[in-house]
């Protein structure tokens, strides 16, 4: 339960890091004047290096939260195992289903890297 309190928080951030890695890529208003073009041209090739910025930082941590999660998870399954043996089976499978959804907030983190990257 402890594990899951603590996940639980790193996705949180994750989440609050995503949505404000999303604030910092917003690209300034449009003017008319030439030289207005030219610091737009600028600001969109800052945003873009931003949005680079945003989105490594966005994968990174889910993939650092999720690969803690999956060893803590892998750990406390083999110290099921080893202390119960008969209840390999269900452990087992309980243990897949939570690296299946730990994986999948990896791919959510993934997908909204890439959104933030050609979408925004």
């Amino acid at each position: 339960m402890k594990v899951l309190a603590k996940f639980s928080v790193l996705i949180v951030i994750l989440a609050l890091l995503t949505a404000l890695s999303i604030g910092v890529c917003a690209q300034p208003a449009t003017a008319e004047s030439a030289a207005a073009e030219t610091a737009q041209t600028a600001a969109a090739e800052d945003s873009s290096g931003m949005k680079a910025v945003a989105s490594a930082v966005a994968v990174g941590l889910a993939a650092a939260g999720a690969a803690i999660g999956m060893g803590i998870a892998i750990a406390k399954s083999a110290d099921g195992i080893a202390r119960q043996p008969e209840a390999e089976g269900k452990i087992r499978t309980a243990l897949m289903l939570g690296l299946v959804f730990v994986e999948t907030v990896v791919i959510y983190a993934l997908i909204i890297a890439i959104l933030i990257i050609f979408v925004l």
